[in-house]
């Protein structure tokens, strides 16, 4: 355990007895501990491995190259559309993380050997995105505008 990561785990009432067990499993995973973006983060070898973060509704680790995780169980989540590398595995209490506790530590050893094999998610190029109706229409007014000036 990092003590410069302990006040994440006192500072959260609500997912307090959560967060504090997710860190005894991952830790239990012999990574290191340290304190990124304001968040338990852990590390193999200086690789990023998971993060702990809460949220109103959830805590959840996250993977940072969950994307190339198999998911045999169907418990991770991708944020939003666009997130290409990153996958979640949520909770809403105690017994959850005690219920999912070997699916964890299974899927911590996973994200290793994909790190130690030299993994990469291959990432969309920016061209690949879809661009919102409503955003390529202000693109191409700003675009007309500057072209007559």
């Amino acid at each position: 355990m990092n003590p410069k990561v302990d006040f994440y785990f006192d500072k959260d009432k609500k997912w307090q007895a959560e967060i504090k067990k997710l860190r005894t499993i991952i830790l239990d995973c012999q990574l290191s501990e340290e304190l990124k973006w304001g968040c338990p983060c852990y590390t193999f070898e200086k690789s990023n491995i998971v993060l702990i973060h809460v949220f109103k509704e959830y805590c959840a680790v996250l993977f940072f190259k969950g994307a190339l995780l198999k998911d045999t169980n169907g418990v991770l989540i991708q944020q939003t559309e666009n997130v290409q590398s990153a996958r979640q595995m949520r909770f809403t209490n105690v017994k959850e993380v005690t219920k999912l506790a070997k699916t964890l530590k299974a899927y911590i050893y996973e994200a290793v050997e994909a790190e130690e094999a030299g993994l990469e998610v291959k990432l969309k190029t920016t061209a690949e995105f879809k661009i919102p109706e409503e955003f390529q229409n202000q693109l191409d007014k700003k675009y007309c505008i500057e072209k007559s000036v």
